[in-house]
């Protein structure tokens, strides 16, 4: 049982760290996509039913100027009170001052406060210690359950830490399962192990490709980074997107991966296009042999046959970055085939964590979000997971 379960919270104040910073209409401020909200529901649930309250923090966009009605969470109180089953959220409109501490001194076992955007404050960001203190002083104890911005040292995120005593700090269910999942795939996992890294730049994939050569038995590149793999071999990519200054670095991963004897998969085939657009002229082509003028898109069929047998044989599945133009119906077989495989894979005993915006777009929109082990919230904190580097968030709990 975590730590978490086990901790009676009655009659505490729990200052709990979410991650609310869902995608708002830019008319209306309706939620478009409440995913994160809906994951700290748990955390917040049991901490009530034990008998204690709870104050809500988070941040919602990047407001560059102070408080702005674009990004003010008053936008998403009636929400979370649904959610909540129409308990009543109380909302200061600061988060250090006053009225935040005035509600907070007032509340009562089973209410829920909800404190203004913390990056209305610039010491939310400088990770501002005096910031930290005073949001420190609202609460008995500290739950970051904010997985999204655990590779951020914020004030709220992990400077508070410091505040509070180790036996007064947790993960709530969500970051729980975040770590427990992250875990799973970077140190406890079965063999083979396979990676999907996609995406358009090698650039941004370098370093969580670098590590995976230590763990994975296959490694699988498609997307637009592709096809610098591909030009780096020596192929003919057409108008293909490259990063001309990263072929010495796809060279260099690719004698890595041979050395360690990991198997690295990129596309027989492409699906290109005469143009960057969904009424495109298109056709397959070898991904080494692409005329001129054209440009790859997706992968192509022999690519999805080759990838998805492998991942049909894997034990654990890490799938970050899609395919291709996956927004583009012409261009979403490759994405969709490999979601699909994935989700056989899982059903047929392997554990597979999806993690980064574009795959779990990809998961949600074929409808197989509960056809997969993991589906992560945070995709920026998971990357970095995943390149080695020590999450400020994490270890605030942990140290």
């Amino acid at each position: 049982m975590s730590k978490f379960s086990q901790h009676n919270f009655a009659n505490q104040k729990a200052l709990v760290r979410v991650d609310f910073n869902v995608p708002l209409d830019k008319v209306t401020f309706e939620i478009k996509d409440d995913t994160r909200i809906k994951a700290a529901i748990p955390t917040i649930e049991k901490i009530l039913e034990d008998g204690g309250s709870v104050i809500l923090m988070s941040h919602m966009g990047r407001p560059k100027d102070g408080p702005e009605a674009k990004s003010s969470l008053q936008n998403i109180i009636k929400h979370v009170s649904d959610l909540l089953g129409g308990k009543k959220v109380l909302f200061a409109n600061e988060c250090v001052g006053d009225e935040a501490v005035q509600i907070s001194k007032d509340l009562q076992p089973g209410e829920i406060l909800l404190l203004e955007n913390l990056r209305f404050y610039k010491e939310e960001e400088d990770g501002d210690e005096a910031f930290a203190k005073k949001l420190s002083q609202l609460g008995d104890v500290w739950v970051n359950d904010a997985f999204g911005t655990a590779h951020r040292a914020h004030a709220s995120t992990a400077v508070i830490a410091k505040f509070f005593s180790v036996e007064n700090r947790f993960f709530g269910y969500l970051m729980e399962a975040e770590v427990s999942s992250a875990e799973k795939v970077m140190h406890k996992s079965e063999k083979p192990f396979t990676a999907i890294i996609g995406g358009a730049k090698v650039s941004d994939k370098i370093l969580i490709i670098e590590n995976l050569l230590e763990r994975a038995t296959d490694i699988i590149i498609g997307g637009g980074m592709a096809y610098t793999f591909m030009k780096a071999r020596g192929g003919n990519i057409g108008n293909s997107l490259c990063e001309d200054d990263r072929l010495s670095n796809a060279i260099t991963l690719l004698e890595k991966a041979k050395a360690k004897n990991v198997s690295i998969h990129l596309p027989e085939d492409s699906v290109i296009a005469d143009k960057f657009s969904a009424d495109a002229n298109t056709k397959v082509a070898a991904s080494d042999n692409i005329p001129d003028g054209w440009l790859g898109l997706d992968i192509g069929p022999k690519a999805v046959s080759v990838f998805s047998e492998v991942i049909k044989k894997s034990k654990t599945i890490l799938w970050n970055g899609p395919m291709g133009v996956f927004e583009m119906e012409k261009f979403q077989n490759g994405t969709k085939s490999i979601a699909f495989a994935v989700a056989e894979a899982t059903t047929n005993g392997a554990f597979s964590l999806i993690g980064g915006g574009d795959s779990v777009a990809a998961i949600n929109q074929f409808h197989l979000a509960e056809k997969v082990s993991y589906v992560s919230t945070g995709g920026g904190a998971l990357l970095e997971y995943f390149e080695g580097k020590e999450l400020p968030g994490i270890k605030a709990v942990t140290a």
